[in-house]
């Protein structure tokens, strides 16, 4: 164990309660509106969404490694000063956001948004719906997101395919390669899209494969709002023939009068999937694990980024 002190910079008073005091460690509190405290930080945990123009203080300091409280990184690495590993927070979201998916699908089967509003009017308006067993249901994306997904998806007894890059066998079961993308689509009752934002996932989903979706077909999108496109997803629910039931979409957030706004057959949710109540001892423990392997001089957990020349992990 490392006998030099830690020192942690935490964006507030409440993560810095949850995770406690730790021997040899010293917290400092810094959610990027103003300089650094400290001209060298083990540890930097960043706010939890905030203005990605303050990530450009992170260049006044010196820092081993730079904690998100996001899993999705996408436009992070020209803000990050050299030297450093950038860390997300794989494991914090996952569960919640495949639980608003979850919530999603089943408002828009069930017409719960429908019923919401007919009871705003005073209006008793019973209709059948689709619900969800025997629904053929394809979850693009097989990582956390796409895996939390389909493990609470499978007890509704749906007909599940999974596409992720590359065709493989795992612990999921079968999982598509991107190839077959096309063919899936064909036959699908929901689209579930899990994926995060990358060079080859922007516009995966374009006007194209959304054409290929049946009429009456819902798509879901829980990963970044880019990899659909959101002009052709406009036209296609403005038409009337597809529903969308997201939590992320692309523009974000959404302008004022965006079609989304007025459409019946659109349930919209402000980018909260991972906004539960459980986020802030789950990002503590992150920490604190972070912390330890500091202490031990061990690679830091779930890093994405690493700005050093080298791929050398343990420098100090």
């Amino acid at each position: 164990m490392s006998t030099k002190p830690l020192l942690v910079s935490l964006p507030g008073p409440a993560l810095s309660r949850e995770v406690g005091v730790r021997p040899g460690v010293r917290h400092v509190e810094w959610d990027l509106s103003g300089p650094p405290p400290a001209t060298s930080i083990d540890l930097i945990v960043l706010p939890y969404g905030g203005d990605p123009a303050n990530l450009r203080r992170l260049r006044d300091t010196r820092a081993r490694v730079i904690q998100s409280q996001s899993i999705g990184y996408d436009g992070i690495e020209p803000f990050l000063p050299r030297d450093t590993l950038y860390a997300n927070a794989a494991s914090v979201h996952e569960a919640s956001t495949a639980e608003l998916a979850l919530a999603l699908i089943l408002a828009s089967e069930r017409h719960l948004d429908d019923f919401v509003r007919d009871a705003m009017t005073g209006t008793w308006r019973p209709r059948p719906a689709a619900g969800l067993a025997g629904r053929h249901v394809v979850v693009l994306g097989a990582g956390g997101v796409g895996a939390a997904v389909i493990e609470r998806l499978r007890p509704f007894d749906v007909e599940l395919s999974i596409v992720a890059s590359a065709e493989r066998a795992s612990e999921l079961g079968l999982v598509h390669g991107v190839a077959a993308l096309d063919g899936l689509l064909a036959t699908t009752d929901i689209l579930v899209v899990c994926l995060p934002l990358t060079a080859l996932t922007r516009d995966v989903i374009d006007d194209r494969r959304l054409s290929l979706l049946p009429d009456g077909s819902l798509v879901v999108n829980v990963g970044r709002g880019p990899t659909i496109n959101g002009a052709a997803l406009a036209r296609h629910a403005e038409s009337g023939r597809i529903r969308v039931a997201s939590d992320v979409f692309d523009p974000e957030p959404l302008p004022v009068g965006h079609a989304f706004y007025s459409l019946a057959n659109v349930i919209i949710a402000p980018h909260v999937g991972g906004g539960t109540s459980g986020m802030l001892s789950r990002v503590a423990t992150l920490v604190r694990q972070q912390i330890d392997r500091l202490a031990r001089a061990e690679p830091p957990l779930n890093v994405v980024i690493s700005t050093w020349p080298t791929n050398d992990d343990t420098r100090k």
